[in-house]
């Protein structure tokens, strides 16, 4: 599907900021209100994205928030979706569940054997590790991001690349989860804030600095 340059700034930003309005989106992404309509309406044709229900304000008439469809979020890259799900049903089919979290938990062990390479390559501060942890995550296709908190950092992943498989087989986000506590085990405290699969738009993890 060829989208134009502006359109898939609109789609990009609803992916990473969740539902907006035009008003927000035109100031974002410099745009003018109109123009940002006949973007989404355009978009809307191709059923990429869809209004929400009336957002109520404490002031002024009430607005119309734009998000994507699920063929919107289809838009960002899912590796090898369809090998991917065949392969697990085949292996617990032949396996087993215990023998399929096995090798989920052996993927992530390699997976954190070169990201721990990185962060030992970083400067000696948590806030280099998280940096660098929040760069690889985002190589990886997670679109992630990191914002200051208080007491620590909000790690967020506003795109799941595995989501299709780890849907199918949730051993992926425990083996995630567990892969970012053992790399910061020495610095930090992790859970996981927002889930994907429990009704969130994201995944998001708390790393909190720990003074111990």
């Amino acid at each position: 599907m060829n989208l134009a340059a502006s359109q898939v700034k609109i789609l990009n930003r609803l992916k990473t900021r969740g539902p907006q309005s035009v008003r927000i989106l035109a100031t974002q992404l410099n745009m003018t209100t109109m123009g940002v309509r006949q973007h989404l309406s355009e978009l809307q044709n191709h059923d990429l994205v869809k209004q929400t229900e009336e957002a109520r304000q404490t002031r002024g008439r009430p607005v119309h928030l734009w998000k994507l469809t699920a063929e919107g979020h289809r838009q960002f890259p899912n590796s090898h979706e369809q090998v991917t799900l065949e392969l697990i049903d085949t292996l617990r089919s032949e396996l087993g569940q215990t023998h399929l979290n096995k090798l989920i938990d052996s993927r992530s062990q390699r997976l954190q054997a070169r990201y721990e390479a990185a962060l030992d390559k970083s400067g000696p501060a948590l806030e280099d590790k998280v940096r660098v942890l929040t760069e690889l995550l985002d190589q990886d296709g997670f679109m992630t991001e990191v914002r200051l908190l208080p007491d620590g950092w909000l790690l967020i992943e506003n795109h799941c690349p595995v989501c299709a498989a780890a849907q199918k087989c949730p051993q992926f986000c425990q083996s995630e989860l567990d892969m970012f506590r053992s790399l910061l085990a020495n610095y930090a405290d992790v859970e996981r804030v927002d889930y994907l699969f429990a009704g969130a738009r994201r995944c998001a993890y708390k790393i909190i600095i720990n003074n111990s």
